[in-house]
């Protein structure tokens, strides 16, 4: 006997129903992750936390095509001078020989300009911050970077390990992973020995690189990838990983962004390279836009420079001026590139939003940044205790400094 085989009859409108389900979910779906990025911890705004959102879910090359094509159509006009008061006015001593006080490096050298004729006050390091043992460990300058955006100012910090601990600090978002033991807001216990805080690199995804902290190492270190190393001891230092440091027992973070732009003292001649498999999917090296980045002298200070309208061929030169023998980028764009220091109104006081300063004049984001929460990893800087006789007591571990200086 044959069998007979009825066919299932079309239904349009059941499809119709699952189209819709289907077409709820995946909506709804990317309306909580949208919304979550909107309150993620920190203060910034709902263009940059869309932005983010978007580079994030598949959408970098397009954010880099937007801002390369943005930032090349908007250049800084050329030539001008800066307004008013934003070279820095000497208005403290600047003595470059301190005979007294705790074990330190020599006091940095005024910087050459390099524009000409130079302004009042345009690379003379001032001593920010307080005192360790009687002595700065933070000096800071503003100098013109450019001979051809004359308008143009960058900023510039040196920093004396001897005097200062560096500690890494987790953004909620970068590196994430948390809970982490050092995360913004600072504590009460943090403001008594801060000193200054800087932003750290791009985020993980376009950062060719891997972050290490707290022995996790959230994302893989990346042998060649430029590295920002903290010691167990509170130093720091700017090297190529796997070459110059690897991961030993006294390393206590590593940061890596993309690849030296300063070795052996000289411009990496990769700088000049357009290929975005060595910058990250971000504006190209070129393009002129707030760029930042951190090197260490051939004495082991550690140098920071930013400033807005900047290649990365710039910022290199600016490190180099300062005495870097490396240097690496950090993260660029004015939302994500911010310095700041800080002068309480006694030595044993606490640093504030109210007693903080940018590097740069005209740096975006307010002192206050890293007092609240926020989606990006920092480096902070804190004085070291000293003893009674002025002396720095040595750290043995990564903890931040809790005892307040000795001034």
């Amino acid at each position: 006997m044959q069998r007979t085989y009825s066919r299932r009859r079309f239904r349009p409108r059941y499809f119709r129903i699952s189209i819709v389900l289907v077409g709820a979910i995946l909506i709804s779906t990317v309306a909580w992750s949208y919304g979550t990025a909107l309150t993620a911890p920190g203060s910034s705004s709902l263009g940059v936390k869309t932005v983010e959102w978007i580079r994030g879910h598949g959408g970098a090359s397009i954010v880099r095509y937007a801002e390369n094509f943005w930032y090349s159509h908007n250049k800084p006009p050329v030539g001008g001078k800066p307004p008013a008061g934003a070279i820095a006015k000497v208005t403290k001593s600047t003595t470059t020989t301190i005979a007294k006080g705790p074990a330190h490096l020599p006091p940095p050298k005024s910087l050459v300009p390099f524009v000409s004729p130079s302004i009042a006050g345009e690379g003379v390091w001032q001593p920010q911050g307080r005192l360790i043992g009687g002595v700065a460990g933070l000096y800071t300058t503003t100098i013109r970077p450019s001979t051809v955006y004359t308008s143009l100012v960058a900023g510039v910090a040196w920093m004396d390990p001897n005097l200062l601990s560096f500690t890494l600090f987790a953004g909620a978002a970068e590196p994430g992973h948390g809970p982490w033991t050092y995360m913004a807001p600072f504590s009460t216990t943090e403001e008594q020995s801060l000193v200054a805080a800087f932003n750290a690199g791009f985020r993980m995804q376009d950062a060719k690189g891997g972050w290490y902290s707290e022995g996790r190492q959230v994302y893989p270190l990346v042998n060649g990838a430029a590295s920002f190393v903290i010691y167990k001891n509170g130093t720091a230092n700017v090297v190529q990983w796997g070459r110059d440091q690897t991961l030993t027992s006294d390393v206590a973070s590593v940061r890596q962004n993309l690849s030296l732009i300063v070795d052996n003292g000289k411009v990496n001649p990769a700088v000049y390279s357009n290929n975005f498999l060595i910058w990250g999917a971000t504006v190209g090296n070129a393009v002129l836009v707030w760029r930042s980045g951190v090197g260490v002298t051939a004495n082991g200070a550690i140098i920071y420079a930013a400033g807005a309208g900047l290649s990365t061929a710039n910022l290199a030169n600016i490190l180099i001026r300062a005495g870097a023998v490396r240097a690496m980028e950090m993260d660029i764009n004015s939302t994500w590139t911010n310095f700041f220091y800080f002068n309480p109104s006694t030595n044993n006081g606490l640093a504030l939003p109210s007693n903080g300063s940018r590097l740069v004049y005209n740096m975006l984001r307010p002192p206050a940044r890293y007092f609240e929460g926020t989606a990006r990893d920092f480096i902070a800087a804190f004085a070291r205790p000293t003893d009674a006789n002025g002396h720095v007591i040595p750290q043995t571990s990564s903890s931040t400094t809790s005892s307040v200086p000795a001034g």
